[in-house]
């Protein structure tokens, strides 16, 4: 699912999985591991990121939190200048999170090409790649197209962990139902590495619960399940795309402030509205539409019954609050 049936890490032993605590627990695995058996102190997170990522590596015993900008406010965009001077600027085996797809909270991905650019500075700087895929399918619709970032990482030479989460795209949320690639060099590196990543479990939470777990690897190992789920999952990410195009269209009609193309360029569950604290606690107190201070807004809460509602909501705050 991750890596692809044809990946050569695979036929060349290089790589494995360890089923974890969902993806926050795949995370802390991998950091603890990276700590406290590799040394590495000094972590870089993107401007904004999901506001977990801090705290479990600095538990995890890294020391050194640093983030790489990413977006840019203006444009509502990504900063992929001001990101790529920042990982030129980045200490040798630091280690870099990155969002393999449907970056959160913004929904703004790096293009193919700007994808390319990371790897190249990464591989000049000696940086190691740590990927979070929690929301692969959700992205495109396509499993193989959200994780290209991770497959082109390892296509380059990359060795790289990817924290993987199944709460998402199998509705698994309470169930825990998470998974650490890693992919290495050698395939002798293989059994000390996993070894030691065990241990670290061992003594951390023993063993992960089964039940979610198992009900995603039969429909994984199910062709007419996989098959099923692949349809819902594009079915799902279809419908948070056709309600960005609903809700970019009604604040265009309704002749809203500003600029709205970011909604259909942004991708995923979340969008960066653009609206500022004070406006979107507006939106929270008048209209009970529920955002976070930072402008993001859950797109999976739109519905055609609802997105004039938002998309009114919208323009009067930014009409009547600064």
């Amino acid at each position: 699912m991750l890596l692809g049936e044809n990946n050569p890490v695979l036929t060349e032993n290089r790589t494995f999985g360890i089923q974890c605590l969902s993806g926050t627990g795949a995370l802390r695995v991998g950091a603890e591991f990276l700590a406290n058996n590799l040394g590495y102190s000094t972590f870089y997170y993107s401007k904004p990121t999901w506001e977990n990522h801090r705290l479990v590596f600095l538990n995890a015993g890294f020391k050194e939190p640093k983030e790489y900008r990413y977006w840019d406010e203006q444009k509502r965009g990504l900063d992929i200048d001001g990101l790529l001077e920042d990982l030129r600027n980045a200490p040798e085996n630091s280690v870099i999170i990155l969002h393999a797809c449907a970056h959160n909270p913004t929904g703004c991905d790096p293009t193919q090409e700007q994808w390319t650019k990371i790897a190249d500075v990464m591989e000049e700087r000696k940086l190691f790649p740590f990927f979070d895929s929690a929301y692969q399918g959700f992205a495109s619709g396509d499993l193989d197209k959200d994780a290209w970032s991770v497959r082109y990482f390892i296509s380059r030479g990359f060795e790289l962990f990817c924290a993987q989460s199944f709460a998402k795209n199998f509705g698994l949320y309470n169930e825990r139902v998470g998974n650490l690639a890693c992919v290495l060099k050698s395939p002798e590196s293989v059994a000390p590495v996993k070894s030691q990543i065990t241990w670290t479990i061992r003594g951390m939470y023993s063993n992960p619960p089964n039940h979610g777990a198992r009900i995603v690897a039969y429909v994984l190992s199910n062709p007419k399940l996989y098959e099923e789920w692949r349809d819902n999952i594009r079915a799902m990410s279809s419908r948070i795309i056709e309600m960005r195009k609903a809700l970019r269209s009604t604040l265009e009609t309704l002749v809203t402030p500003g600029n709205w193309e970011h909604i259909t360029t942004q991708i995923g569950m979340f969008s960066y509205t653009g609206l500022n604290a004070n406006q979107s606690e507006h939106m929270v107190k008048k209209y009970h539409i529920y955002m976070l201070r930072s402008g993001r807004i859950s797109m999976c809460g739109l519905t055609s019954s609802n997105v004039e509602y938002v998309a009114n909501a919208i323009k009067e705050t930014l009409n009547d609050v600064n």
